[in-house]
């Protein structure tokens, strides 16, 4: 059955969905991502000393930079980072049902997993690829607006991929579903591919930072949002079905009454 409901109900749908999932990514951040943020703020913590002895011998005086927020504040405030993100993207993957609903005649539950995993796609996996996470202890701070701005034009392109991938696929309605599904892939690689080309490389990860904490950095911080995209697609495919459970049921009440 086709996505069904007023805006209004898609988005509550949407916002419920993302808050569920935003909560499911903080449990996950809190137990696989912490441990590597608190491993690497180590690091920064040790290296401060000898910069600050550096500044020192150079005839400047450094006190050093207390944190704003302590650690288990930050600890939790993640939990309502991710609350608000995923209600947001929610938000967005219901405004974007609402829309595509005219176009497709996909039932509700599958339209909305597609959907969650398209959100994946474009804004997880196209930017991680090209600018994956980075620990605290890495970065020019200096860098941080240049580098933010990259990001959002990696999104982009995510976006630009996904919604060329979907064209094929429209595109191609009369051939089989395996050839559509390999067309609109193979679209979709090619455009990240040209984007990534066009895009400029950042890399300021020091050669003395542990290889192997980065990448667990990384993957934790990708399992994160992972999490919360899949939650996404998944909850909001839930509530659709059981929705649409709910407005059937009624009729075939009435029918056995009657």
């Amino acid at each position: 059955m086709p996505l069904s409901g007023s805006f209004g109900a898609l988005l509550i749908r949407g916002l419920l969905a993302g808050l569920i999932a935003g909560l499911l990514a903080g449990v996950v951040g809190n137990f696989v991502g912490e441990p590597k943020v608190d491993a690497a703020i180590a690091i920064e913590e040790a290296a401060a000393p000898a910069a600050e002895h550096s500044h020192e011998s150079g005839g400047e005086h450094s006190h050093g930079d207390e944190a704003i927020v302590s650690r288990p504040w930050q600890k939790f405030g993640q939990f309502l980072a991710n609350a608000l993100a995923g209600m947001a993207f929610g938000a967005i993957v219901a405004t974007a049902a609402h829309y595509a609903r005219r176009f497709t005649s996909l039932p509700g539950p599958r339209l909305a997993l597609g959907l969650g995993v398209a959100g994946w796609v474009a804004v997880v996996v196209v930017p991680f690829f090209k600018y994956p996470a980075n620990p605290p202890a890495v970065g020019d701070p200096e860098t941080i607006n240049d580098r933010t701005l990259l990001w959002v034009a990696a999104v982009l392109l995510g976006l630009a991929a996904v919604a060329a991938g979907v064209y094929a696929w429209k595109a191609l309605h009369q051939q089989l579903e395996s050839l559509r599904l390999i067309a609109a892939v193979a679209v979709s690689v090619l455009v990240t591919t040209l984007g990534y080309v066009l895009l400029p490389g950042v890399n300021e990860v020091g050669a003395d930072f542990p290889a192997t904490l980065l990448w667990e950095f990384r993957a934790a911080s990708l399992a994160v949002s992972t999490t919360l995209w899949v939650s996404i697609g998944l909850v909001f495919a839930a509530l659709t079905e059981w929705s649409t459970r709910g407005n059937t049921a009624v009729p075939e009440v009435a029918a056995t009454s009657g």
